[in-house]
């Protein structure tokens, strides 16, 4: 078996292929052009997108061309696969911002200096934006029928549930079946990879090209990603983990990876890290809570550097210290004008954002999961007197994990 796929199945990334012997095959014989779609819905990616990123980083450690296709095109129609309803439209100015950014978040990922290997970054706006309607339902829409097209599961699963679907989002398969046919014709795209959730879209893709062009490409798709926990990959109940540290800090990602349930572990550590896969096997039987650091460390590198990683790393232990002062801690500044008077401890929580609702605070109280400057508070109705607000911060901690400075200003 050809080793890009050999890793790509020993970490897990595996789920289906179209044609893989032959694909085995071009793999070995040439430098391949394999492209993943992001579409830009929000000015950042979050881990849910990870796992697409390390596949495009797998291609390049095997020697092969990542194409990076941002969705500038189709981010204005919406792709109906997992969601319940229509999506938000965004205006030209927020998909050109997003745009811009999710590649910034995505060259940090990449290798950029060997032209080899550099990853194409495209936006499908270029192409689609000039489509003459009469000649595209012409020479791309008779080449795809509505009977198969109700089969697949982006459009199945929400007339299933009598959710509406629009014509518009119904168009997205048949627009990226044509942007794999563009990068095929224009960039020697051999691959498409996404999750599997767009199988349907991606086999479409190859058939409309074998029908277009007889030019035979290829798909792969890798596993949606869910929790032990049951939840979904890249959500937790204070939000989306971004990548961008404009929206999450190093530390608060850093403590993400640090906090994965102990079963998810070994097989985040060969989804989301360098690490060879035989050394995690070996990891296997080492201290749960030493393979989490390492986890954390890895990922946090890879996108915030070594040295912010080292960084997150010494305030966590400093957070964890029960005689730590909190002074490296990350911090949340919040307007003197709410100390005029005594605050409430419920009322400063909820200020921090750490959590949103007075009744579980109110719970976190009753079982001392709550400490001010490491003191448990056991009283709801504790005030954070003056005295403690005229000094340069206040360390709030809520239960082990979560830790920070509270900055008045």
């Amino acid at each position: 078996m050809n080793k890009f796929l050999k890793e790509f199945k020993e970490r897990g990334f595996f789920y289906q292929c179209t044609n893989e012997n032959e694909l085995s095959t071009q793999l070995d014989k040439k430098i391949v052009r394999a492209y993943i779609g992001f579409d830009c819905t929000a000015e950042s990616l979050h881990v849910g997108s990870l796992l697409q990123i390390m596949c495009l980083r797998l291609l390049q450690k095997h020697g092969h061309q990542p194409i990076v296709l941002l969705g500038g095109g189709t981010t204005r129609i919406g792709d109906p696969s997992g969601k319940d309803k229509t999506r938000k439209i965004l205006s030209e100015r927020e998909i050109e911002k997003n745009t811009k950014n999710i590649e910034k978040i995505l060259k940090k990922f990449l290798n950029t200096d060997n032209k080899k290997i550099k990853p194409l970054f495209v936006n499908n706006y270029s192409w689609l934006k000039n489509l003459n309607y009469i000649s595209f339902l012409r020479d791309i829409g008779k080449h795809f029928t509505i009977n198969k097209m109700l089969t697949f599961d982006s459009v199945k699963n929400r007339l299933d549930r009598e959710q509406s679907l629009s014509y518009m989002e119904f168009n997205y398969m048949i627009l990226q079946s044509y942007d794999f046919l563009e990068l095929s014709q224009k960039k020697n795209c051999l691959l498409q990879i996404g999750g599997s959730d767009q199988w349907g879209n991606i086999v479409n893709g190859v058939d409309l090209i074998k029908r277009y062009s007889n030019k035979q490409v290829y798909g792969l798709t890798t596993p949606l990603i869910t929790l032990a926990t049951g939840a979904k990959m890249g959500k937790t109940e204070n939000g989306a983990i971004w990548l961008d540290k404009k929206f999450l800090s190093p530390y608060e990602y850093w403590q993400f990876w640090r906090n994965t349930d102990d079963r998810d572990v070994i097989k985040f550590l060969k989804f989301f890290t360098d690490i060879n896969v035989d050394e995690i096997e070996k990891l296997q039987n080492k201290d749960i809570n030493h393979l989490k650091e390492i986890l954390a460390n890895e990922t946090t590198a890879m996108l915030h550097g070594k040295k912010e990683a080292k960084s997150c790393e010494d305030i966590a232990k400093e957070a964890f210290s029960q005689n730590s002062s909190g002074s490296n801690l990350p911090s949340v500044k919040i307007d003197k004008k709410y100390f005029i008077k005594e605050m409430n401890i419920v009322d400063l929580v909820i200020l921090t954002k750490l959590e949103k609702s007075k009744s579980e605070i109110r719970r976190l109280i009753k079982g001392n999961a709550i400490k001010i400057n490491n003191e448990t508070i056991n009283d709801e109705k504790f005030l954070i007197k003056k005295e403690l607000y005229d000094k340069a911060f206040i360390k709030l901690s809520i239960g082990k994990k979560r830790h920070l400075k509270i900055e008045i200003n």
